[in-house]
């Protein structure tokens, strides 16, 4: 049998290099628990970056998947489907949205957002009406709309010209939103919480205030839940997290993919009506979108999610990380800030990022790096409270050896 090191070093030799190899080679995961080829467990609280949001294989997710593979996997996008309707269901019933438009991933649903926005000022405001106004520190994808909108544009100067038309904003500062606005702006596309951002939370009356401006100029105003939707910040979807005085702010358009599908690729944008309705025949289109076996998976992943006692099972294991948390730092001195959401959490140490990754992993944790320094911890959203006290113990021991 082909052991580690030559899986990593073949593997080097026949993939594009996008990503810097880790030292242990996955083999298989059940539950919150992920294994390497040789055997080694890891409480994963990576989760393939807020992915698997029941955790590895699923015995419902399982199920589905095999029933759904033996009776129909794909089919042209014009044809309807039982499983397609069973999960646009699910997120319009489920939210302030209207229309669905199903894609594969986090970044082709936020091309299609851009794409819809852009078409509905069009025909709403005017032919001129194409700006968007996005913000610093954010990530949105890394295809070309996508990436055009996303800060790291900057300095990646081989990849122009990126689209044009984009102003960055500062992230939780509405005058510096307010500076940008003008006739032509189109669209303000924002994440809840910043993912690639250090996992940084916005203000309530800083959302309140987008959508004021919206309101007033007439904007569309698009969230980007693809990290933090689909029950990771302990709300269905991130937007029901954030309110002003008992009222909840609703965009106009939302991003999802990652935790929607468990696992398995799919996403989608969700629009109010009268902004899904600029997209129309020949405008928008997709071969792999909702496709009968995505749809299938993410109609079981969602109701499962849906289902009773589960996001307060979220939100009660969330409170339980940022507590113990925050027993660490003061008892280490070694954590600078804690913050996130649910169960989107980041944590800023006095340690280099990559050795303190590299140290728990080693000790059996796995988790992920956000921005420049930021400790990214996103576990299953089932993750046991025996399994959060265990990872717990974990960060707090390879800080003390650390120190």
């Amino acid at each position: 049998m082909t052991n580690a090191t030559d899986i990593i070093k073949q593997s080097e030799e026949v993939l594009v290099k996008t990503y810097n190899s880790q030292p242990v080679v996955m083999d298989h995961g059940k539950g919150s628990y992920a294994y390497d080829s040789d055997g080694k467990e890891y409480l994963d609280f990576a989760a393939g970056i807020a992915v698997a949001a029941l955790g590895h294989a699923n015995p419902k997710m399982l199920e589905t998947i095999n029933k759904q593979a033996a009776r129909l996997m794909t089919c042209q996008a014009s044809y309807a489907t039982a499983e397609k309707l069973e999960a646009a269901q699910l997120l319009v019933d489920n939210s302030c949205f209207d229309l669905v438009y199903f894609s594969n991933s986090g970044t082709e649903s936020v091309e299609a957002a851009l794409k819809c926005a852009r078409k509905w000022a069009y025909d709403n405001k005017s032919k001129s009406a194409n700006e968007i106004i996005t913000f610093k520190n954010a990530f949105h994808g890394r295809t070309y709309g996508s990436a055009s909108i996303t800060e790291k544009r900057r300095t990646q100067p081989f990849f122009e010209p990126y689209l044009d038309g984009v102003q960055f904003a500062e992230f939780n500062d509405s005058a510096s939103v307010r500076s940008l606005i003008n006739e032509n702006t189109a669209a303000i596309i924002v994440e809840p919480v910043q993912g690639e951002g250090g996992l940084t939370p916005a203000n309530s009356f800083f959302l309140a205030d987008l959508r004021r401006m919206c309101d007033e100029h007439n904007i569309c105003l698009i969230f980007d839940e693809i990290q933090a939707g689909m029950g990771r910040v302990g709300t269905f979807f991130a937007y029901q997290a954030f309110g002003l005085d008992g009222v909840i702010v609703e965009p106009d358009i939302a991003c999802i993919a990652k935790g929607m599908g468990g696992g398995f690729p799919v996403g989608a944008m969700v629009a109010k009506k009268s902004y899904g309705d600029a997209i129309t025949v020949g405008t928008h289109g997709t071969t792999y979108g909702g496709n009968p076996l995505a749809c299938a998976v993410a109609a079981t992943v969602m109701s499962e999610i849906l289902s009773n006692g589960f996001l307060d099972h979220v939100n009660k294991v969330s409170n339980y990380l940022f507590e113990g948390l925050q027993k660490i730092q003061g008892a280490s001195g070694k954590i600078k800030d804690i913050r996130g959401k649910g169960l989107m959490i980041g944590v800023d140490t006095e340690f280099d990022i990559k050795e303190l990754l590299k140290a728990l992993q080693a000790n059996g944790l796995m988790a992920t790096q956000a921005g420049k320094a930021t400790l990214r911890l996103t576990p299953p959203l089932n993750v046991s409270m025996e399994e959060a006290q265990q990872a717990l113990i974990i960060i707090n021991k390879t800080i003390s050896e650390m120190s």
